[in-house]
């Protein structure tokens, strides 16, 4: 089973020490971030659902918080944090729905198609797996 979210994230760039500057005085970047998802079942597989609202990240500040650790670079440089998708295997993708369904009542909807759509949208790329892995 294999899952990651992706985020696209935009840095500013900053001199780390006060005798170097930049020109302009800042620059920016985007990158495109992978971050594992959590088995299904375990210990932060909840990520989406308390991150994400119909595709999108719920609470900008946090998602921006979330990426600066992420990344090991100061708060203040993340400008902005976009979800992209989640990328998963079928066999995630599977145990992922198998554990939504066994209890949908925290994700106020009436079926997993519907908890999916409420915090996913429709960003989710379910990828071929690798028979040889």
């Amino acid at each position: 089973m294999d899952a990651s979210y992706v985020f696209r994230v935009r840095v500013r760039l900053e001199p780390g020490r006060e005798d170097v500057s930049l020109e302009p005085s800042s620059a920016e970047t985007t990158v495109t971030l992978f971050r594992e998802a959590p088995e299904p079942g375990t210990e932060g597989w909840l990520f989406f659902r308390d991150t994400l609202w119909r595709g999108e990240v719920s609470d900008e500040a946090y998602a921006r918080r979330l990426a600066a650790e992420w990344l090991g670079v100061p708060e203040r440089t993340v400008e902005a944090v976009d979800f992209r998708e989640l990328q998963t295997d079928e066999a995630y993708f599977d145990a992922l729905k198998s554990a939504i369904a066994a209890d949908l009542d925290p994700f106020k909807a009436d079926t997993v198609s519907e908890a999916l759509s409420k915090y996913l949208g429709s960003s989710v790329r379910v990828t071929e797996t690798d028979e040889s892995d």
